[in-house]
């Protein structure tokens, strides 16, 4: 309760003090009080609320400690004078949001100030997710408030006409800490579904604010119908259920047949991007009734149709999947075999370009081949639920080598 309201209420003291550390430590000083107050208390009707003023109280106190008279006068009277309320939360949410995804800022820095700021993150979380020393994470984020304060980036939703460049690097964004959440990269598949619900929040605020911008609609579609199916995607031990032995009753149906609404309207704009496509497939798997359902033909054609959007290996290898799910193996296998030098090496350090492969292999009764690449896989970086689903696969395949056994189905979760 305390990190999903501290990014709301972060947000505010931002757009109040213009200082990110300073907005940071009041709230840090916040939820230390929250922390121990409602312990004794209980959590209040209105905890967004009850987090702002209590660190605007504690900003007020940093500024008249730490800052000159005449500073100290100017921030404590816009503290003052502009007292927060909670309707304008949520709007200081998507200003951050798009302060953090500013174009000046690279790629790594928006997505790790976004998850800093607006999903409460520590810097240690933050580099254990990127796999990255926590010394670059810390010196990664400095540096990006740095840059905005030096270059006096605008805290505000960007105009109109400045959204077709400014909307992409923010949607893909709010994308990337879904991902994140969705399929962690360290610790349980699941561990970070914190995560893919601060994602599914963003998503809602962006479409909100833009309902007539048909990528915006689609990047929610898309969190909705895949964040839909988190309950059955593991059992209880944490290892992987493939979507062929999933549940079905334990998906979010509600947020399905949202999912379903959303894509409809925004492929009715003739607009069609790639977030709008892919929730086109991510829908089309929560509808099927079933796995042996599921309209492989079509999602094949459309992961054709967003290649030639955005010619990615990564969408390849998913395009080979739904090949091989709808024509066959062999024919999958061939799909991915299609792939460039320049691809193959782009993919070849990602375990699951390795395991599909393997899967396909697998099925052909090719087990030697098969054995090999679950081997390449594991040399992969990867999580806990993803290395021991790809042990018991090779554990699998080295026992066919010598006793044929019957195939499974591909990996799809």
């Amino acid at each position: 309760m305390v990190r999903i309201e501290g990014g709301r209420v972060l947000a505010t003291l931002i757009r109040l003090t213009g200082d990110f550390d300073l907005a940071e430590d009041a709230v840090q000083d916040a939820a230390v009080v929250a922390f121990a107050q409602w312990q004794r208390t209980g959590v209040p009707d209105n905890p967004a609320a009850w987090m702002t003023t209590v660190a605007r109280r504690k900003a007020l106190d940093r500024i008249r400690r730490e800052t000159s008279r005449r500073d100290r006068e100017t921030a404590a009277v816009r503290l003052l004078d502009d007292p927060p309320s909670v309707a304008e939360s949520r709007p200081d949410e998507l200003r951050l949001l798009f302060t953090c995804c500013h174009p000046s800022l690279s790629r790594d820095a928006q997505v790790a100030l976004t998850l800093r700021t607006l999903c409460g993150l520590t810097t240690t979380e933050i580099s254990r997710a990127f796999l990255v020393a926590e010394t670059t994470m810390g010196q990664r984020i400095s540096r990006a408030k740095k840059k905005i304060a030096t270059a006096h980036i605008s805290y505000r939703v960007p105009d109109d006409h400045e959204l077709p460049e400014r909307l992409p690097s923010v949607l893909s964004t709010i994308y990337l800490v879904f991902t994140t959440g969705h399929h962690a990269p360290s610790g349980a598949l699941a561990s970070r579904v914190d995560l893919a619900h601060d994602a599914l929040r963003l998503a809602r605020l962006a479409a909100n604010l833009l309902p007539d911008e048909p990528e915006a609609v689609g990047l929610l579609a898309l969190i909705l119908a895949t964040h839909a199916r988190r309950n059955a995607r593991t059992d209880s031990l944490g290892n992987i259920v493939l979507m062929a032995d999933q549940d079905r009753s334990r998906w979010d149906h509600e947020a399905i047949a949202e999912s379903s609404t959303l894509v409809d309207q925004s492929l009715r704009r003739w607009r069609a991007g790639p977030f709008q496509i892919q929730a086109a497939i991510a829908t089309l798997h929560g509808l099927a009734p079933t796995f042996e359902a599921t309209d492989w033909t079509q999602i094949a054609q459309l992961y054709e149709f967003l290649e030639a959007r955005q010619p990615t290996s990564v969408i390849r290898i998913n395009r080979a999947v739904a090949v091989s799910f709808a024509e066959g193996p062999e024919r999958g296998l061939a799909v991915i075999d299609s792939l460039t030098d320049s691809q193959r090496n782009e993919v070849d350090g990602w375990h699951l370009y390795w395991s599909t492969r393997a899967d396909f292999l697998r099925q052909l009764g090719r087990s030697t081949d098969a054995a090999s690449a679950y081997r390449r896989a594991l040399a992969c970086p990867t999580n806990d639920s993803d290395r021991r689903f790809l042990e018991g696969r090779l554990l699998e395949v080295e026992a066919a080598i010598t006793t044929p056994s019957s195939p499974h189905a591909s990996r799809v979760v």
